[in-house]
């Protein structure tokens, strides 16, 4: 059996768990990147009824809003349900509740603007142990809170040990990832042979995100050079959260007297070259 099959099967069998456990079709959680897309058409080869949902993060580029618009579009033409999820609060706003930019380790954006849908249903993701290793050879872990009990890890994180079927009762989610031993040369070889338009992102990228994300390191640097406009709005942002911070009399443990200084900071570009874990302040960030 070859493994568009086994995928098949699998996304077969989330559907019977679904519809045994909460009575509705299976949810395809749907980024607009290759890995979705490749999950969304075997889905459909899959012949089971299916919902696909999109999570707006408000710092998704412009080429991925017009990829999963034209997406959604096609799919609700032939009767599909589709929604996008807008977050409770934008990138900018929460950055200045949180009072301090999201890194590596704090990615309360993930929780606030990715994860808030799905509860109390069955999700199917294009989560890749391939794509894990790579994240995890950058050192990356999920660390928000000073409990390690209190610790969880995010629905839709790449990590090592993820399995093709997981249950998250803290947000009482069922997910599977039917394509979890893909390699990324049989995405691209799926995507060319069966003729999957792709976002136009690609063409530049090799990775479609939230524009700025600290997971993507270096990366940044050229996303910004390309959508300097966000640029501005992060390095605005950083200045209305040092104003906030001033006004609540919180620690300058890092000595932002600029915006820029935040950026340089949060770019980790020669200002501070070893990032600082922030359990120091993961109290007031609670609030």
């Amino acid at each position: 059996m070859d493994k568009e099959q086994i995928a098949i099967e699998r996304i077969r069998a989330a559907s019977e768990m679904s519809f045994a456990r909460t009575g509705q079709p299976i949810s395809i959680g749907y980024s607009g990147g290759k890995d979705s897309d490749v999950i969304l058409e075997i889905a459909k080869r899959s012949g089971v009824p299916f919902e696909v949902h999109h999570n707006h993060t408000t710092v998704d580029a412009p080429q991925t809003v017009y990829h999963v618009r034209d997406v959604f579009r096609e799919l609700e033409l032939n009767g599909i349900t589709c929604k996008i999820n807008r977050p409770p609060m934008s990138m900018w706003q929460l950055i200045q509740h949180k009072k301090t930019p999201p890194t590596r380790v704090m990615r309360y954006c993930c929780d606030i603007l990715k994860e808030q849908y799905g509860r109390g249903r069955h999700m199917v993701f294009g989560i890749r142990w391939e794509e894990s290793a790579k994240r995890t050879g950058r050192g990356i872990h999920e660390k928000t809170h000073r409990d390690p009990k209190k610790r969880i890890m995010l629905c839709g994180d790449n990590d090592d040990k993820r399995r093709l079927t997981e249950f998250c009762t803290v947000k009482d989610i069922v997910g599977t990832n039917p394509i979890i031993d893909w390699k990324l040369g049989e995405v691209w070889d799926y995507i060319n042979s069966e003729n999957i338009e792709q976002n136009s992102l690609y063409e530049r990228f090799p990775r479609v995100g939230c524009i700025g994300c600290p997971m993507s390191d270096k990366k940044r640097e050229s996303e910004f050079l390309f959508f300097p406009k966000y640029k501005d709005a992060y390095i605005q942002t950083f200045g209305r959260t040092i104003e906030i911070r001033k006004s609540l009399g919180m620690t300058n443990r890092f000595n932002w007297q600029t915006a820029e200084d935040v950026f340089h900071w949060w770019m980790e570009d020669g200002y501070d070259p070893n990032q600082i874990e922030f359990d120091y302040e993961l109290e007031e960030l609670q609030t």
